[in-house]
């Protein structure tokens, strides 16, 4: 009778964390077609990156024409 209600009970504690923790999951990766955060940041990086490099390519050319025109 002591160990119907101990396995009784280890599943019911089984089925509530398991329940719990399935409807507390995280919901940033749907999977719905939705980025997830990590993949949002990973482009605006990117896009930084990208943004900064072009920048330092203009301020270059700037230069190079102002070295140009002083000679």
């Amino acid at each position: 009778m002591g160990k119907m209600i101990t396995a009784i009970l280890a599943i019911a504690i089984t089925a509530g964390v398991a329940y719990y923790a399935l409807s507390n999951a995280p919901r940033d990766a749907d999977p719905e077609g939705e980025t997830s955060q990590a993949k949002r940041q990973l482009d605006n990086v990117r896009g930084a990156a990208s943004r900064i490099e072009s920048d330092a390519d203009q301020r270059a050319s700037d230069l190079e024409s102002k070295m140009g025109d002083s000679q």
